[in-house]
């Protein structure tokens, strides 16, 4: 590429860009949501004090379908529950989300009207066959009064004109943003820069903006981040030392490293991660690349059974591999 051509991808003081930090919610899933009101408090301070635009603080999961006593307050993110641990230390640069998932939360019973809340968006996890239902919710968000994602996860398993469909209906829809979600960490490069280029042409036909939230099963969350980000995607999903469910995320150190956007300052990060995110693993928590993830990342298959390969400490991997193929046959 010519010296003209590296200068094209930079992405230096892109005003769209939107850095959404992911740490509590994603991280969440490996730790039962248990994190301290001390981590969370701080985690907040850091993303204020970094330039992060976004800290999305968990799920607001439905108790009715979850035990309570078997989560951390984070799995269902109740108004009194954030305020008690974040309202006297609310900073107007930074907005709050929560993720609801279709069929796993109430958003008419349990999520009040935006002029009542400290929250700011609202974040729709879905599969494409359940679009009708992931609409539906995200109109009644909207009508709450909050700003609107719609993830659309496993995109790696979608057929083409099944995404397309999908996401002409999100289009015409309330939704804000429209997020490329890379469930399995199964996506390359390439895969993702074709992708990327079919939500932005849909984006831009509807006005809509792209959200990237990638996983790191092959060790591509950040480039794929960083090839979304030069592509024109506008929201970057990160988290904090990569914590997130199985081989984590895309690397908040490792993004506003890339960004070069004087509004992003990793000092606080660093500090955050030399504190906080080593007292985690200390914990013996345990997240991050590892063979396993790959192999299912490599055959495009979901992490639950590199997870349980984890917690049973195996290392078995030839054997491993094996099992996965048998299991799509």
């Amino acid at each position: 590429m010519s010296e003209a051509g590296i200068k094209g991808t930079m992405i230096s003081y892109r005003p769209d860009i939107k850095v959404l930090d992911a740490t509590v919610r994603d991280g969440g899933l490996v730790n039962n949501f248990e994190f301290t009101d001390e981590f969370v408090r701080k985690l907040y301070q850091t993303n204020v004090r970094a330039g992060v635009d976004i800290m999305e603080i968990g799920y607001l999961a439905d108790s009715e379908l979850f035990d309570i006593s078997k989560y951390g307050k984070w799995k269902f993110c109740r108004e009194d529950a954030i305020r008690g641990v974040l309202g006297d230390i609310l900073d107007p640069k930074m907005q709050l989300a929560v993720m609801a998932d279709v069929g796993r939360a109430n958003v008419t019973r349990d999520l009040p009207d935006k002029k009542d809340s400290i929250l700011d968006i609202v974040r729709v996890a879905t599969y494409i066959n359940t679009m009708p239902a992931a609409i539906e919710m995200i109109e009644t968000c909207a009508r709450k009064g909050y700003r609107t994602t719609c993830n659309i996860m496993a995109v790696s398993k979608a057929k083409e004109s099944e995404l397309k469909e999908a996401l002409d209906m999100l289009g015409k829809s309330s939704v804000d943003v429209i997020y490329l979600v890379d469930s399995y960490g199964s996506l390359y490069p390439l895969q993702i820069r074709e992708l990327a280029k079919t939500y932005l042409e849909a984006a831009e036909k509807y006005n809509k903006q792209v959200g990237i939230h990638a996983h790191n099963n092959q060790q591509l969350a950040f480039a794929n981040t960083t090839e979304c980000a030069m592509m024109g995607v506008s929201y970057l999903d990160a988290t904090m030392e990569a914590m997130g469910r199985g081989a984590g995320n895309c690397a908040m150190e490792l993004l506003l490293g890339f960004l070069k956007n004087p509004k992003y300052d990793i000092k606080p990060i660093l500090k955050f991660l030399q504190e906080d995110m080593q007292k985690l693993k200390k914990q013996g928590i345990v997240w991050g690349y590892d063979i396993q993830y790959l192999l299912t990342g490599y055959l495009n298959q979901h992490p639950r059974t590199a997870i349980a390969f984890t917690k049973e400490k195996r290392d078995d991997y030839f054997t491993f591999f094996q099992e996965l193929q048998e299991n799509e046959v």
